[in-house]
């Protein structure tokens, strides 16, 4: 598993203080040890109005010359919107975001299903306004009703992506879908070999060893793409322990979980990657909250802790490789 750098971090909405260019970004990745970078697809990074072909290529080149692969696109769409009109609008940004992410010569774009978004108020980001706001447009409308919309525009980007030589990775990630196997439906239900799997652990509902084994195997081949995330801090013998936070609050350790992860990877032979991203509201210290050093000092400590996670649990030999085959050979 290759571990990347997702520019969510440095968009400049989680910390005080300014996004880094996409040309920063690639050359910090480079300096913390990354294999590659994803790009958000939004504003200040990869909005596809602000990156026709020739910037693409552009930015490609600089990728190259240090050595970094830009490994793919995230999407921020919502295809769940009651309005026709606001749900073509979204097919249309994520065709453009095919597009881009062809032209920047990446092989995958996450998508999602449905999404809150977020906003800025005024200028960090926070997500409680646009989460408030969702039940309400969609509370007269049923999840299967819901789910027919997301599936239509899927469908339809799906064929876009095929078109253009890339692929969609559909994330197991909220409101509409509550685990991988709402994921799981709605590419079987899609049917196209252009939408795959972005199954993320911290994300999943269970984050057992068992549920991660679980999941991994009916995912399979179909994953293609995964985040990982928290907030991390070296210790005095020299190792490193990541943590949750939500809503300000340290919820628990992220060691355990993503050494099961990466296990459960590992057990269906996945090579892909695995993205950094810090997109949660950040400590407030002495009145303010942290700044570019706080995302500095989480990327560049993520790096190492997933490598050393990867290094060991990948030299182990997989528990149960016939079930790893009987599996691929069913799909």
């Amino acid at each position: 598993m290759k571990i990347g750098l997702y520019s969510i971090t440095y968009l400049g909405c989680w910390y005080r203080g300014e996004a880094l260019t996409l040309p920063e970004l690639i050359r910090a990745a480079k300096d913390f040890g990354y294999d590659g970078v994803e790009i958000d697809g939004k504003r200040p990074h990869g909005n596809p109005l602000d990156w026709p072909k020739d910037q693409c290529r552009k930015l490609r080149q600089i990728a190259d010359e240090n050595e970094i692969e830009i490994l793919g696109v995230a999407a921020n769409n919502d295809f769940s919107n009651p309005v026709p009109e606001v749900r073509e609008a979204q097919i249309c940004f994520v065709r453009e975001l095919i597009r881009m992410t062809a032209d920047l010569g990446a092989k995958h774009l996450r998508v999602f299903l449905a999404w809150w978004g977020v906003t800025r108020h005024p200028k960090l980001a926070t997500y409680d306004i646009a989460e408030g706001y969702w039940p309400i447009v969609h509370a007269r409308f049923g999840e299967e009703e819901i789910w027919e919309w997301c599936r239509e525009g899927l469908i339809e980007c799906a064929r876009y992506a095929g078109e253009m030589g890339v692929t969609l990775a559909l994330q197991n990630h909220k409101p509409l879908i509550k685990d991988h196997h709402d994921v799981l439906r709605m590419v079987r239900e899609v049917n196209s070999p252009h939408l795959q799997v972005c199954l993320d652990a911290p994300l999943m509902p269970e984050k057992s060893a068992e549920a991660m084994l679980q999941a991994a195997h009916e995912v399979g081949a179909m994953q293609v793409m995964s985040h990982f995330g928290g907030e991390f801090d070296r210790n005095p013998d020299g190792s490193i322990t990541g943590v949750d936070r939500i809503d300000g609050v340290i919820t628990g350790e992220t060691n355990q979980y993503y050494r099961d992860f990466a296990r459960a990877m590992h057990e269906i032979a996945y090579h892909g990657y695995t993205s950094y991203e810090l997109c949660h509201q950040l400590p407030v210290v002495n009145g303010e909250t942290v700044g570019i050093d706080f995302a500095h000092k989480n990327a560049r400590l993520a790096a190492e802790f997933m490598r050393e996670i990867i290094k060991t649990e990948y030299a182990r030999k997989p528990a149960r490789p016939l079930e790893r085959e009987l599996s691929a050979a069913a799909r």
